[in-house]
């Protein structure tokens, strides 16, 4: 006997039970993103998950809101290679700045023509004669709007792990990395240089200098070594002592960069998305008498 509903499909058996039913009537499920973030806390008060847990769960949901310009680095501060740079030259921003990607430009620095991996320039190392332009790794572009959950599964399937952000208008808006997008998730990778955010952003180190944070504020600075801290530009106003030895330099710092500013010497430590993540510094008769 043929079926009376040929294209009626199966309905899907629904395997709960009664009480499961019941319970869901009286306490239905959420309805919006701050709900299902107030039933994880409501699941961490009630030791059903830990802290931790919660933390990364709540922040798994809010990425969902996010996109590739909420994260990226902006153009301005990209580390970028040019093609017709010499060999030296390409070696000294490779292990001065730390990375193992670089976005390589021809002529202007908007024209991207591919990503140079930092281990590639062993082969040139070797075989001087090599075109940099053979080494090049296709550059994948996405636009600002792209969501950090569809990045990722690219990042993924693609093994790609930087990707060169574009704005409405075609221009370079800046990069992210796979990094920038798990950071969302699990919170900063930590390295070397990294500490909690309740040690400080000043602390003493045993041969006398300081490490300071480039995003602690003038005043703090400032206060704590008793100086004036003020940059050759009287009308410029910044925040940071990291936006005020940009300026006072002209450029990105660089790993390795000193400057002597308000009676202090600055050595840049580390840097990470073009800016400066720490200083040592010390007072400069100090420096001075240890030279």
């Amino acid at each position: 006997m043929s079926d009376p509903h040929p294209g009626r499909l199966p309905e899907k058996e629904d395997k709960r039970t009664f009480l499961q039913k019941v319970a869901e009537f009286i306490h239905p499920g959420p309805d919006s993103t701050e709900e299902l973030i107030e039933t994880l806390a409501e699941a961490e008060d009630n030791d059903v998950i830990g802290a931790e847990s919660r933390v990364m769960l709540e922040r798994v949901i809010r990425m969902a809101d996010m996109t590739a310009g909420d994260v990226m680095v902006a153009a301005p501060r990209m580390d970028l290679v040019n093609i017709d740079a010499p060999f030296d030259e390409l070696l000294y921003l490779v292990i001065n700045t730390a990375h193992s990607r670089f976005p390589v430009y021809h002529g202007e620095r908007e024209n991207i023509i591919g990503i140079l991996m930092a281990k590639d320039l062993l082969k040139l190392q070797r075989a001087p004669e090599l075109n940099i332009r053979a080494l090049l790794r296709p550059a994948v572009f996405v636009p600002e709007s792209k969501g950090l959950n569809d990045l990722l599964r690219e990042f993924r399937g693609n093994r790609n792990h930087l990707a060169i952000v574009i704005d409405e208008f075609g221009r370079v808006a800046g990069l992210v990395t796979i990094e920038d997008v798990l950071e969302q998730i699990v919170g900063e990778i930590e390295d070397e240089f990294d500490i909690p955010e309740d040690a400080g952003d000043i602390f003493a180190l045993a041969d006398r200098t300081y490490r300071v944070s480039g995003d602690t504020p003038i005043e703090r600075v400032a206060e704590s070594f008793e100086v004036t801290l003020q940059g050759s530009d009287a009308e410029e106003q910044f925040d940071t002592i990291g936006g005020l030895i940009a300026h006072e330099m002209g450029h990105v710092p660089k790993r390795g960069e000193q400057v002597e500013l308000g009676g202090l010497h600055f050595v840049v430590l580390h840097t990470k998305g073009g800016a400066v993540r720490w200083f040592k510094v010390s007072r400069i008769e100090e420096s001075q008498a240890g030279a």
